[in-house]
């Protein structure tokens, strides 16, 4: 039906099991892996690490070089307006530039090790960012708080910038969690009905 071999499908659904997008179910096969709060909490508390170093790196270069504050914020403009664009386009969209807001972040920080790191997160998060802005709504604040993060680092205020990052990935987490409790009674009363 792919017109591909079976190898290729059965790397590609390694990747997925791999990055916890799928799980096994016995001898039945594979199946879209179910949102689990502990597990999306885990993948929130990494995803947190490598943002709040990020945004330390990132606002100490600012604070010491002028020409990269400028650079920052030429950059994060672009980003920004493209990002809140996104949010009218859909949510997939949207959760694309958001995460490339947070890759920009790393990849202005200097450190080379923190994308590549973040990525295995990304790849599981992407799935639940989705779920975070078609259920708890959070698409204008998301993009009001990247606009702040972007302020604060451009103007070399580091303690600052993590504060508000960390606000901003726990808000998501938070967020999410409610709309799936929110999503599991729903389901919960329709099977009692």
């Amino acid at each position: 039906m792919l017109g591909v071999s079976r190898q290729p499908i059965q790397q590609a659904m390694l990747l997925l099991k791999m990055d916890g997008l799928v799980v096994e179910s016995g001898t039945r096969g594979l199946y879209v892996a179910p949102l689990d709060p502990v597990q999306i909490g885990h993948h929130y508390q990494i995803r947190l690490v490598f943002d709040q170093l990020a945004a330390q790196l990132v606002a100490e270069k600012a604070a010491g070089s002028k020409a990269f504050a400028e650079d920052l914020r030429r950059r994060g403009d672009k980003i920004l307006s493209e990002g809140e664009e996104a949010r009218n386009v859909g949510a997939a969209e949207a959760v694309s530039q958001d995460v490339r807001f947070h890759t920009f972040l790393y990849e202005m920080s200097g450190n080379p090790l923190i994308a590549p790191a973040a990525d295995m997160h990304w790849n599981f998060l992407r799935r639940v960012m989705v779920a975070v802005l078609l259920h708890a709504e959070r698409g204008p604040i998301v993009w009001s708080q990247h606009r702040e993060i972007l302020d604060l680092l451009a103007a070399g205020k580091a303690s600052e910038g993590r504060d508000l990052v960390t606000g901003h990935i726990l808000g998501a987490k938070d967020a999410l969690f409610v709309a799936l409790a929110q999503r599991e009674s729903g389901a919960t009363q329709s099977d009692q009905a």
